[in-house]
């Protein structure tokens, strides 16, 4: 269970796919104008991410490396199809409004890039946790995003009206410059906890430390 916790948390905060790996970030500026978009989105990839590390983790050992790729595209293909379609018959308004971000899922270097260097190589708990992990890690900062160009930009948030009558929509930040700049101050502040986090852990051996220079210049074994 700790181990499992771990990879949970990895796509959280440790490893997350927009601020610290920095995959998927056309979609994520694309999206997040509104709360409703980046929650559509996050809930999206989501699904996508985990039903796929499940099903590639599951048959691992039976895809032959010379047409992974493909097969790995296959699967996601067929994921995100599924999406897109309950997407459109339950919530139409919402996937009218994504247009094509939610189709384009199947190219999103979150998802390809965790099938092909994770559940590839791990067992289906790990995997499935995985793809949870970073699908809310992904999903949490669209949120923020949002949150913050929605109400700055339209005075709203979830479509209904927040700020007072008198306060007058900043257009700045629902333009990609507006996207890019509240996305920085978001990352900054996700790296300083992440650096907390990691500040009482002990670095991971590495070849390069397996020798010592002491004070007289010998190499000495550690």
């Amino acid at each position: 269970m700790k181990r499992l916790f771990g990879v949970f948390v990895n796509g959280l905060i440790v490893e997350n796919p927009l601020f610290v790996i920095m995959i998927g970030l056309c979609s994520s500026m694309a999206v997040t104008t509104t709360v409703a978009n980046g929650i559509g989105m996050g809930v999206a990839l989501t699904f996508v991410l985990v039903m796929s590390e499940l099903i590639i983790s599951l048959f691992r050992n039976l895809i032959p490396d010379s047409i992974r790729m493909p097969i790995f595209l296959i699967v996601i293909a067929a994921f995100t199809t599924i999406m897109d379609l309950e997407m459109k018959a339950y919530f139409p308004a919402l996937s009218k409004s994504m247009g094509v971000f939610i189709p384009l899922v199947v190219v999103n270097c979150i998802v390809m890039g965790r099938v092909e260097a994770f559940s590839s190589k791990q067992p289906v708990a790990d995997s499935t946790v995985d793809g949870l992990g970073m699908g809310i890690g992904y999903t949490w900062v669209l949120i923020a995003l949002a949150v913050v160009r929605e109400l700055l930009g339209n005075g709203t948030l979830l479509g209904r009206q927040i700020m007072p009558s008198s306060f007058s929509p900043m257009i700045f930040f629902v333009l990609p410059p507006g996207g890019f700049l509240v996305f920085s101050l978001w990352m900054a502040a996700s790296n300083n906890l992440r650096r907390k986090l990691l500040a009482g852990k002990k670095p991971e051996p590495t070849q390069d430390s397996c020798c010592t220079l002491p004070e007289n210049g010998s190499a000495e074994k550690a």
